[in-house]
């Protein structure tokens, strides 16, 4: 049985969505193929709540 996802899972996997669907907005398979790649707020976002789900939003150390 899968245990009930966590907030911050859940935001990771709304922001893995929005994340694809602006690669498929523009044609990409990757970020890297952008041009807005270090200025894009939507992959620093993504980047950002990858961070949270690896660290429950605990700051140091990730529970893996």
């Amino acid at each position: 049985m899968q245990e009930e996802k966590d907030k911050f899972d859940a935001h990771l996997e709304n922001m893995i969505k929005t994340l694809q669907e602006c690669q498929e907005k523009h044609s990409l398979k990757s970020c890297f193929e952008c041009e807005m790649l270090l200025e894009c707020e939507t992959r620093k976002n993504y980047v950002n709540a990858v961070y949270l789900s690896m660290s429950k939003g605990a700051e140091g150390g990730f529970d893996f």
